[in-house]
């Protein structure tokens, strides 16, 4: 079991959460996560909260190979009316908000986020570990390698597991001295990695439960599952509920997902299983 303190608020996982993905921008690589107005993003959000989501993950920022890269400020122009009107209309929701930027991370707060979410681990901006330390918020920390520009292109690796595990050493000491109490650990599946490393990490995923820590598995609709299966990120539900069955049996414990009810019942099914 682990509780994360959200503000003053327990999150308290005793078995798997769903957290949903909104994305408030005009390109990410799903079409379907697209919400770009804030009546259609509540809408999801409220139907998210109905099909059982625990946590509601806002992104102003695609983050798909060839994507635009914005500024903050840019990005808070579309995340804070959606953390707004979401905090407001659903006061029950935990709102997390997905960035690597220290000013999003401090003005989504404000607004009512209580979870940053950071594909960087910190490494992008480099005051946003120290700024969530501040905020006493739980931060997801995700495991890539290279910058905003090259985070798509694959670096060697001896062996990706522990490649992975010892990254998540080092950053988990750095969290700490941070003020980070609250870690969440996501391995970075379709960052910097090929489709052969995802699918072993997955394999692995066991071997993570070594750092004590929440396991976020992020593979909804990705590119591993659709090139692998010669399909579209539009067909790639059913491949998305079999990676997230095996990732549960291995030890996951938030699914990040496009599809909430389908995850949601993966995780009631293979409680029977575990």
């Amino acid at each position: 079991m682990f509780t994360l303190n959200c503000k003053g608020r327990l999150l308290v996982i005793e078995s798997p959460v769903v957290m949903g993905i909104i994305n408030a921008t005009p390109d990410s690589f799903y079409s379907g996560s697209r919400r770009e107005s804030v009546t259609e993003a509540l809408h999801t959000a409220e139907k998210m909260l109905k099909d059982g989501a625990a946590i509601i993950d806002i992104g102003g920022q695609s983050t798909r190979p060839g994507s635009e890269t914005l500024t903050p400020d840019e990005e808070l122009k579309r995340v804070l009316p959606v953390v707004e009107a979401i905090n407001k209309e659903l006061p029950d929701a935990f709102i997390s908000i997905d960035t690597y930027f220290a000013k999003v991370a401090q003005e989504a707060v404000a607004y009512g986020a209580a979870i940053i979410n950071d594909i960087s681990g910190g490494n992008f901006d480099p005051a946003i570990l120290h700024t969530v330390g501040s905020l006493k918020v739980p931060y997801i920390c995700m495991h890539l390698k290279g910058s905003v520009s090259t985070m798509h292109k694959v670096p060697s690796y001896e062996d990706i597991t522990r490649d992975v595990l010892d990254y998540f050493i080092k950053r988990s000491d750095d969290c700490l001295q941070a003020g980070i109490h609250d870690l969440i650990i996501d391995p970075g599946f379709g960052f910097s990695k090929t489709v052969a490393q995802n699918f072993q990490l997955i394999k692995n995923l066991e071997v993570f439960s070594i750092l004590k820590k929440p396991i976020l598995l992020g593979v909804s609709r990705k590119s591993s599952i659709y090139k692998t299966l010669g399909i579209t990120a539009e067909e790639a539900l059913n491949g998305t509920t079999i990676l997230n069955t095996a990732g549960l049996l291995k030890g996951a414990s938030i699914l990040r997902v496009h599809d909430v009810k389908e995850a949601v019942e993966a995780i009631k099914l293979t409680s029977y299983l575990m």
